[in-house]
């Protein structure tokens, strides 16, 4: 049974999920997720999402494994309201972006997303991690090659980065830069393909792998994924010498100041 949650989302780019959660009832998050709590609300970390029964070692060992493999944290925190009266609690966004309200009651009781944009659900919702067929992309680091897949009938709430677009598959074709995918509903094929020939690979710019999306129901996309917001401030600061350099570094004259620069 999935605990039904109350909830409201906060500010614009940097979003937060504000939960009510009434005597008795659980939400489930990834470490380090928590942004404020009321009194009265306790919390622990567990091992798993707490669906299962618990089982023998190598049980419990593959799902650990499979969380790290997918480079999720081992442990997930439950937070419990164990007052008499309704107590709330709020999740932040871990970067520019939007938080998406899923309802997995409407949508089949199933969703495949990103392994990094699941934030917070209700206790009840299995968190689980999926593999593409498509072995080789996973030898060559592509992203999307390992999915995270929430089942239940509640709530849960996953992070895209920049705009979010919601696309709706009526029996076509979607290909989508591996980054920008956030997710998609049941009844949706999932696989990844190479993206062109050799030369549009190496000079074109764009990633060596597409996400092939096709079939009936919902897509989520994100304008900004995350590796590609890091990678751009990578870039801008090895071509400016890091922070000690003046204009366009991430803290111009302060950073020649605490770099000890600028004399």
């Amino acid at each position: 049974m999935t605990d039904d949650i109350d909830f409201r989302i906060l500010g614009d780019d940097m979003q937060i999920v504000e939960i009510g959660l009434d005597p008795g009832e659980t939400v489930i998050a990834e470490a380090g997720a928590m942004n404020y709590m009321d009194e009265g609300i306790t919390f622990e970390s567990v091992m798993g999402d707490g669906t299962r029964p618990p089982g023998g070692f190598w049980d419990q060992a593959l799902g650990a494994g499979k969380r790290v493999l997918a480079g999720e944290s081992l442990f997930l925190t439950h937070f419990h309201n164990a007052s008499p009266a309704k107590r709330t609690l709020a999740f932040a966004a871990p970067y520019p972006g939007k938080i998406i309200p899923l309802d997995l009651a409407a949508l089949g009781s199933d969703f495949t997303c990103q392994k990094d944009s699941f934030l917070c659900a209700a206790k009840g919702t299995q968190l689980d991690i999926t593999f593409t067929k498509n072995l080789g992309v996973g030898l060559f680091g592509g992203e999307g090659f390992i999915l995270e897949r929430l089942r239940g009938s509640g709530r849960v709430f996953v992070h895209a980065g920049g705009t979010v677009v919601k696309r709706e598959l009526a029996g076509g074709r979607l290909l989508v830069d591996t980054g920008c995918l956030v997710g998609f509903t049941p009844g949706i094929s999932y696989d990844i393909t190479q993206a062109g020939n050799l030369k549009s690979m190496i000079f074109g710019g764009e990633g060596l792998f597409l996400a092939d999306l096709s079939g009936t129901g919902t897509v989520y996309l994100q304008s900004l994924p995350f590796s590609r917001l890091a990678r751009r401030v990578l870039q801008s600061l090895q071509r400016r010498g890091g922070f000690g350099k003046d204009e366009g570094s991430l803290l111009g004259g302060l950073g020649n100041i605490l770099m000890g620069g600028g004399r």
